[in-house]
């Protein structure tokens, strides 16, 4: 019988995995990014069930994420830290808006949306619905100048490195293309502008690629020597298939990744994490071609053959994710969550490639003995060789 590997570091562990090694055991992300994190709600109970009593900080208003704590991330085991993007200083004040309402530096509206356990904040306002291609020169776009994005960064990440073991994953803020061109512009008429008003499409996107560049060119300067994943996402597809065809994909999306991916790789040897939700099977030999290494959140609720996955595709792009958190993390027992990891880690571990991490950010009705499960299942379950 083989020995397990010897003890790694988690940026040993990470890099391995990454780099399709098989390191001492498959790494565990839980709070290492805007994907794999916990919900407000979610990280406050888990802090009273885990005895912690530091206030919640926040890493996005609009979406509720919670930055957990570097002593929870130490108790939990997790591999990855994450380096966000700071804010801006040189920005107007929001206009107002109504009761339990908000608009953000983007111009994109929020109304509050309640249900058992929180609320989210449900997008009702999208900036340039109605924008021709002379508009996007009169829409303010976010200001790559402004000094207030990178203040404390690069003290930050070096710290990061030099004095932790952890494995870095950066993200410059900007969720890629197709997402913020919907929530800037709203999906029915993205979906409109990809068929019948290509020309503005194409102008829009050419303007979001610029915008990433802009901002990834000096995040990137900073951190790139230091991170072993860069964050990327746009969401491509629902439950039932992806949104537009693979062959609409490849014309009016493909592209401008691509782009932005070798842009990337100027600045650093960084792997390019893409998140996409729903089932992107039909996806995967495009975005590997994009220049995407690392899918999360491979959405077992809807993808019918992680496994198949894994075999077909294994050897040039990593998973990162896997573990249910529609069905099993929310309803399952700590056992059925035990069982859960184990067999996301049989399915994709074998020859690294497999970060364990639940699917997306975890919601209110997920107890917090199973997140606690998750994370001690990944320790014993996902020791190399794996049988």
């Amino acid at each position: 019988m083989a020995k397990p590997k010897a003890k790694m570091t988690s940026r040993e562990r990470v890099t391995a995995a990454l780099h399709h090694q098989e390191p001492d055991r498959v790494p565990l992300d839980i709070g290492g990014g805007n994907s794999t994190s916990l919900l407000v709600e979610t990280y406050e109970n888990l802090k009273q069930y885990m005895g912690i009593n530091t206030p919640t900080r926040i890493a996005s208003k609009a979406f509720r994420i919670a930055a957990l704590d570097e002593e929870m991330m130490a108790r939990l085991g997790g591999d990855l830290r994450p380096v966000w993007l700071k804010g801006p200083k040189r920005l107007a004040p929001p206009p107002p808006s109504e009761p339990d309402t908000f608009i953000d530096m983007w111009g994109i509206k929020y109304r509050k949306a309640d249900y058992p356990g929180g609320y989210y904040w449900e997008m009702c306002g999208h900036p340039l619905a109605n924008a021709t291609i002379s508009d996007l020169d009169k829409y303010s776009w976010p200001d790559p100048d402004d000094p207030g994005w990178f203040e404390g960064l690069a003290e930050e990440v070096k710290n990061l490195y030099n004095s932790t073991p952890y494995a870095l994953l950066g993200d410059f803020g900007f969720k890629g293309f197709w997402e913020m061109g919907y929530f800037l512009r709203g999906l029915e008429q993205c979906l409109y502008d990809i068929l019948k008003n290509k020309e503005f499409w194409h102008a829009y996107m050419n303007r979001m690629l610029e915008l990433n560049m802009a901002f990834g060119k000096k995040y990137l300067e900073i951190t790139g020597p230091y991170l072993t994943a860069v964050r990327t996402a746009d969401d491509l597809a629902s439950q039932a298939g992806p949104i537009i065809s693979p062959k609409t994909y490849r014309e009016v999306l493909k592209p401008y990744q691509k782009k932005l991916n070798q842009f990337i790789k100027k600045y650093t040897d960084a792997t390019i994490f893409y998140h996409s939700c729903g089932n992107i099977s039909d996806m995967v030999e495009d975005l590997i071609d994009a220049g995407f290494e690392a899918l999360n959140p491979v959405q077992v609720s809807a993808i019918p053959d992680p496994a198949g996955l894994k075999e077909k595709y294994g050897d040039r792009v990593s998973f990162w994710g896997a573990i249910d958190s529609q069905h099993v993390l929310p309803h399952g027992t700590p056992e059925d969550v035990r069982q859960e990891v184990k067999l996301r880690i049989r399915q994709l571990g074998r020859g690294g490639g497999y970060v364990v991490a639940g699917v997306h950010n975890l919601n209110p009705d997920v107890p917090p003995q199973n997140i606690v499960a998750m994370a001690e299942a990944a320790r014993e379950f996902g020791v190399y060789p794996i049988r």
